[in-house]
């Protein structure tokens, strides 16, 4: 039988992490179409609002039925603006891990809000899904997801040499692909006791591509 994420919300100080709806296909399209996430994601360039609506009606609904992941939109508690995408994949269900990505929207980056959402869907995952690991893969030269792994206690695994491939646009507007390594990070249940409250909520998630 196969093991699935339920549908899930989370609430945290100034957050909110649901399953994406419809309504945010706007927001998500554009959203993808930022340099940084072209940069340093799979995800398709031009990102439409046709492949936004795709994502969150088939693909991660797909994704959380067959137990491999689940996606959660951020959204801002106060105005409800969608502020970024939280991804859990490669569920492992008999090892009780999965790979946990984020993505944040140009406008709302420098205000710690890829920390608070990943560390309170860790805490989630651990505490309600019993799960005994998380991983991250940040892109060597992406300092940012880096940072974020740091502030939420993960640790450093090693290095996977030559992993990764990154995107830089050239000259004439393309982007070209471009072989870096990846950084392995890790969070345990015990690397976050006493690390605060635990967030509340009980509600859901889905999934896309890889991403940091």
């Amino acid at each position: 039988m196969t093991s699935t994420f339920p549908t899930i919300s989370i609430s945290t100080e100034r957050l909110v992490l649901r399953p994406l709806d419809e309504d945010d296909v706007p927001a998500l399209a554009e959203m993808m179409n930022d340099e940084q996430v072209a940069a340093w994601t799979d995800v398709p360039q031009p990102f439409t609002e046709d492949a936004a609506r795709t994502w969150i009606t088939e693909y991660a609904p797909a994704e959380r039925a067959a137990g491999r992941g689940l996606d959660l939109a951020v959204a801002e508690f106060l105005t409800q603006r969608l502020v970024g995408v939280v991804q859990l994949t490669k569920a492992n269900w008999h090892v009780r891990s999965a790979e946990l990505s984020y993505i944040i929207a140009p406008w709302a980056r420098g205000e710690g809000y890829a920390a608070e959402a990943a560390l309170a869907t860790a805490r989630w995952l651990f505490h309600d899904q019993k799960f005994e690991r998380v991983e991250l893969r940040t892109a060597a030269d992406n300092t940012a997801s880096q940072q974020v792994a740091q502030k939420i206690g993960c640790i450093s695994e090693g290095v996977l040499r030559n992993a990764c491939i990154a995107h830089v646009r050239a000259a004439d507007g393309t982007w070209t692909d471009v072989r870096t390594d990846y950084i392995v990070w890790s969070l345990l249940p015990e690397d976050l006791e006493g690390a605060g409250e635990r967030p509340a909520g009980t509600g859901g998630f889905t999934s896309f591509t890889d991403w940091n």
